[in-house]
């Protein structure tokens, strides 16, 4: 039997451990596919506790921590009711004018697309439209079962805010404890290399999230002012919207703009949508130039190229969901393998300081303490006085 040269033995050796790596990484998302709402609720819950625990912790100080933590979720819950009943209002103050320019724009726009260059045929929007009515009309029980179905998504989105805002009351309240006690969990031979993993984590997802909320924030307002200035109907939902858009890196926000340019171009014509799309190119080199390094440098460190093929694959992956959780996933993961690595080295952080807050107090200096510290004196996270114990 000829020998095995050294080149094909260590390729197969490469080759079956990423065999392996592939299965368990394969297994992993399965399981997340099987239970994505409970995977959904969780990521909710801890973007809830990365946004809360800055006021609660201030509030903590004045009030005893679970008023703190009820003040904190009720004024952040009222404060969204009256943003949405503020949009609400806004839509319904514009429907009749709304109704109105859009009817004169569709026309206008029916007009320039039968002139040239286009030259389209008269009767060509009226049969599309006759078509469409036709389609609804003979599919109408397949219109019914979708909108049943509809409703059960519903439920189950319900479901999920339920569970999201339970999962946030916890962590909030006592989630350096549930760290503490998982860590004490550990073989003493891994529980340091957990412990600064998970501090890393937190960090950066604290990071990345305040981060997006502020750039998320700053965009929506730009747009908002934008649209006003230039006559587009419902400047405040359009802004809305690009708010929530902006939470998907690199695409969000050109599909919001590209949305806003639609509504302008059925309300105001051409022009005033051919400025709409402009905005589009203003906002990504504000966002990109100057936001994303300002704000969010310290908390993500992952090349653009990088962020754009994360957000396309968790579009694959998951869809709408998996395009808002891609880059904070990937952002945490390179954050563990940095802070393990420089642990190994005897390198210091490279991503913010050890004393970083954690989600329900204090500092986290201690190893166990990525969640944040516990409330109580009752030891460290690998002393006797935890070992065993569950967060209470």
């Amino acid at each position: 039997m000829p020998p095995v040269s050294p080149f094909l033995r260590t390729a197969a050796s490469y080759a079956w451990r990423l065999l392996v790596v592939g299965a368990a990484v394969y297994a992993v998302f399965a399981l997340l596919g099987r239970f994505h709402e409970i995977a959904v609720a969780l990521f909710l819950g801890l973007v809830v506790t990365a946004l809360l625990s800055p006021p609660t912790r201030r509030l903590a100080r004045f009030v005893p921590r679970s008023l703190a933590v009820a003040a904190s979720l009720v004024g952040s819950a009222l404060l969204l009711l009256g943003v949405l009943t503020l949009v609400g209002a806004a839509v319904a103050g514009e429907s009749t004018t709304l109704v109105r320019e859009f009817r004169t724009g569709l026309a206008s726009i029916e007009t320039w697309l039968e002139g040239p260059p286009l030259r389209l045929n008269p009767h060509a929007l009226t049969d599309v439209q006759s078509r469409i009515g036709a389609f609804l009309s003979s599919h109408r029980s397949t219109v019914l079962s979708e909108a049943l179905s509809g409703a059960g998504h519903v439920v189950q989105v319900l479901t999920v805010l339920a569970l999201a805002v339970f999962s946030s009351v916890l962590f909030l309240h006592g989630g350096g404890r549930q760290w503490s006690w998982f860590c004490a969990q550990l073989p003493d031979a891994r529980r340091d290399r957990v412990a600064v993993a998970g501090r890393a984590a937190w960090r950066t997802f604290t990071g990345y999230t305040h981060g997006i909320v502020v750039v998320a924030a700053v965009n929506a307002v730009l747009v908002g002012l934008a649209l006003y200035f230039l006559g587009v109907p419902l400047a405040l939902p359009l802004a809305l919207l690009e708010f929530f858009a902006a939470f998907v890196p690199l695409v969000g926000s050109p599909v919001a703009l590209a949305v806003a340019a639609v509504v302008a171009l059925a309300a105001k014509g051409p022009l005033v949508a051919a400025v709409v799309v402009g905005l589009i190119v203003v906002i990504g080199q504000i966002e990109g130039h100057l936001l994303h390094p300002l704000v969010m440098s310290r908390a993500v460190r992952l090349h653009p190229l990088v962020v754009a093929i994360s957000v396309v694959a968790g579009a694959i992956a998951a869809g709408v969901v998996g395009a808002v959780v891609a880059v904070p996933l990937v952002s945490v993961v390179w954050s563990v393998h940095t802070a393990l690595r420089d642990a190994r080295t005897g390198a210091g952080p490279r991503d913010g300081p050890d004393g970083a807050d954690g989600a329900d107090g204090s500092k986290g200096a201690d190893g166990a303490r990525a969640f944040g510290p516990r409330e109580g004196g009752d030891g460290g996270a690998g002393s006797s006085g935890t070992r065993g114990r569950p967060p209470v």
